[in-house]
């Protein structure tokens, strides 16, 4: 009886927003380090998914290192070097002692201070391990990753989501572990191959339920029915926030067939999204003008009213005052917004302990960004408190993708400012799943308007219970208007930074 195929599993995941202020260090990365990644094993995270695929298939599991952080300003490089120095050890040691694969759960946008391809670095410092050159790597990465050449040449197979908000994402991952399987069990190493076009879209052109995102996504399904060499084509949006060489739109192909049919693939792919390059650049309008419409047709549910500009889940702080100032401005009627603000939840747990409901005043947000107006000082009522740790309600949400089953938005505290509620947390919480409300005591469905800072993936929590889902311009770090970004790096020209006629081969 053959033995079961050693694979060492390991994660790094970041989505880097580089053009906000702040870094990230190592301490704000969560670690799990060698067994104790298994207990993961089974939760709603890729790594789990990718875990409790591997156990079912009978793999001897060789767990290395994850680390994961949720989006943010740009990486330090301790964070790279440190995992880079446990992970080549872990390979270095298990190669003496048989290695048949590598597995990798990766986001594909991580940018380090000196580094702006980090998972293309890391894939090329693996293959350049001895021993560790000719076991297949296989993975599953982020649909929003800015994928590189790198990437494409030093690994085998990777797979990304295809839905946006991620609800596929565990999915996606077990698609690579079966066909890492594969790869180990028929002799087979599939190649990949690579194609950027001149395009770059903001995280609001890429919901897959509309185009351009749907019918790429259905071009790249159709290619792989059409093509059974082909082991996965991934339409890959790009992350926008990230100025590296290779930010835009790609498509990868995995494949054990002729290379010209892979780059025949990847061109009609370019073409396809050159072609509908106009529907992918989402903008939205000023505030007060949605906001005014909104209250001139009023509806009997729920309004959602979305805040790109301070987009939580693409690494913008949190805790920007654009919405919050307009719903107060125009007098919005029951009301509720979150914001990330530390020194206020401290200062509100002050009250904690009154006899009697005080009204104090308390500075709110407007600290994590020079284009914000600053903070906001509102009298407020204390409404209640909490250790902000909820378990998600979807188990298949968007946040799942980041955090598994469970998520820590620190201490919390809810406060009311005449008809609008608010709630302060200390940790950055993109408003993917409606437990962050509800388990601090409130049905979200209750309110009137609900201000989120997302593009896409709050649809997938608030679409079910929301009348409407409205999308305002606020200032703030995730602006949709890419071209007010002071990109450097960027390869140019690239729409629409730039004026182009023709798709560049």
């Amino acid at each position: 009886m053959s033995l079961p195929p050693r694979v060492l599993f390991a994660g790094l995941f970041h989505e880097t927003h580089t053009f906000v202020e702040s870094s990230t260090p190592l301490e704000n990365f969560a670690a799990a380090r060698g067994r104790a990644m298994l207990q993961c094993s089974g939760d709603s995270s890729p790594l789990g998914g990718a875990l409790e695929a591997a156990a079912s298939l009978g793999w001897d599991i060789l767990p290395a290192l994850d680390l994961r952080a949720v989006p943010s300003g740009t990486a330090e490089d301790l964070v790279f070097e440190t995992f880079w120095r446990e992970l080549s050890a872990s390979i270095s040691q298990a190669v003496e002692t048989g290695l048949d694969g590598i597995f990798l759960v990766l986001h594909g946008a991580m940018v380090c201070r000196t580094i702006h391809d980090v998972e293309g670095e890391l894939l090329r410092r693996i293959r350049l391990l001895s021993g560790a050159a000719h076991p297949p790597v296989f993975g599953v990465f982020d649909l929003h990753a800015n994928f590189t050449d790198a990437m494409a040449a030093h690994s085998d197979c990777l797979v990304a989501y295809r839905e946006n908000p991620h609800t596929d994402a565990r999915d996606a991952a077990i698609r690579a572990v079966h066909l890492l399987d594969r790869s180990l069990k028929d002799k087979l190493r599939p190649r990949t191959f690579w194609k950027h076009p001149p395009i770059v879209w903001p995280p609001t052109g890429t919901g897959s339920a509309d185009d351009p995102m749907r019918t790429l996504l259905a071009t790249a399904h159709a290619l792989e029915l059409q093509h059974p060499e082909f082991w996965c084509v991934n339409v890959i949006a790009g992350f926008s926030f990230a100025d590296t060489p290779d930010t835009g739109v790609s498509f990868s192909i995995c494949t054990t067939g002729a290379p010209s049919v892979a780059q025949a693939a990847l061109d009609t792919l370019a073409e396809c999204a050159w072609t509908l390059r106009e529907k992918g650049n989402a903008t939205e309008s000023p505030v007060d003008a949605v906001l005014r419409h909104a209250l001139a047709h009023p509806v009997a549910g729920l309004t959602v009213v979305a805040e790109p500009s301070d987009n939580i889940g693409a690494g913008a702080p949190g805790d920007g005052t654009g919405l919050l100032r307009a719903f107060l401005r125009l007098g919005v009627p029951h009301a509720a917004v979150a914001i990330c603000d530390p020194e206020a939840v401290t200062q509100a747990g002050q009250f904690a302990n009154a006899t009697h409901p005080q009204t104090f005043e308390l500075s709110l947000g407007g600290k994590g960004s020079r284009l914000d107006e600053g903070p906001l000082s509102l009298h407020v009522e204390l409404l209640a408190l909490s250790d902000g740790r909820f378990e998600l309600e979807d188990k298949r949400s968007h946040l799942a993708s980041i955090s598994g089953d469970f998520f820590d938005m620190g201490p919390c505290a809810v406060v009311r400012h005449n008809n609008l509620t608010i709630l302060l947390t200390s940790l950055p919480t993109p408003p993917m799943d409606r437990a962050q409300w509800s388990s601090q005591g409130f049905a979200p469905q209750t309110f009137a308007f609900l201000g989120v800072k997302a593009a896409v993936a709050h649809r997938g929590a608030y679409a079910p219970i929301a009348e409407r889902m409205l999308w305002v311009e606020t200032p703030g770090p995730c602006t949709s208007h890419l071209a007010t970004l002071p990109f450097q790096k960027i390869h140019r020209p690239i729409f629409p930074l730039d004026a182009l006629e023709l798709p560049q081969r």
